[in-house]
């Protein structure tokens, strides 16, 4: 104590306690890299102060904008595994690796987007490209819309995944009951011609405009 001129095991008796500071909370290395136009919002609250993170869009962002690349920790497996994000893969040197973030300080904003239930909400597609993933939009994504994701259809059969959909969503999220109905495929405009994914959608219609 100061005051006392003494060394004390513990607070001063005499003048009490000290004040103490704290450190300002430094957001973390994933929270930093969010895009401007783009915020966190917090779903839902767990026991033990877990948050269940989504990821909004602030303003309209467009058809093909592109998004990336996903940060992670190569490893041959995962140390934290979240039931409603995706589990993301690449070849690295002849080798198959996990994208693995084990805390916020190990990714980046990607970490935080959820995973799509059906094509109505799916908003963005990832793919691997050099060895790293990347998320592009499959339609424009208006304000106030949450930023969903699905594998891209070679990516889905690397992933050795579904290239059409999924379950539905746990109580993650406390949206209201959906009826389940049957998931309509992407159809050309032009020959009704159905299609799995966006992107077999997206090649046929380019085949298409070259036969005219």
């Amino acid at each position: 104590c100061e005051d006392c001129g003494k060394s004390l095991l513990g607070e001063c008796k005499l003048h009490g306690p000290l004040i103490r500071a704290k450190d300002r909370v430094i957001p973390s290395r994933a929270r930093l890299t969010l895009p401007h136009y783009l915020t966190l919002r917090v779903l839902e609250l767990r026991a033990g102060n877990q948050q269940i993170l989504g990821v909004f869009a602030k303003k309209v962002i467009q058809k093909r904008t592109q998004f990336g690349p996903y940060v992670g920790q190569l490893s041959t497996k995962l140390t934290r595994y979240d039931e409603s994000r995706l589990v993301l893969q690449v070849l690295k040197d002849g080798g198959k690796y996990f994208l693995d973030t084990p805390n916020e300080d190990c990714g980046n904003w990607m970490m935080f987007v959820r995973l799509a239930r059906n094509q109505e909400e799916q908003t963005l597609v990832a793919y691997q490209h050099c060895g790293e993933v990347y998320f592009t939009t499959v339609k424009p994504i208006e304000p106030h819309t949450e930023l969903k994701v699905w594998y891209a259809a070679d990516y889905a059969k690397f992933m050795e995944a579904s290239a059409v959909f999924i379950k539905e969503e746990s109580d993650v999220c406390p949206l209201p009951p959906v009826a389940k109905e049957p998931l309509e495929p992407w159809t050309c405009s032009s020959c009704r011609s159905p299609f799995a994914t966006f992107a077999l959608l997206e090649s046929h219609q380019c085949i298409h405009k070259e036969r005219v």
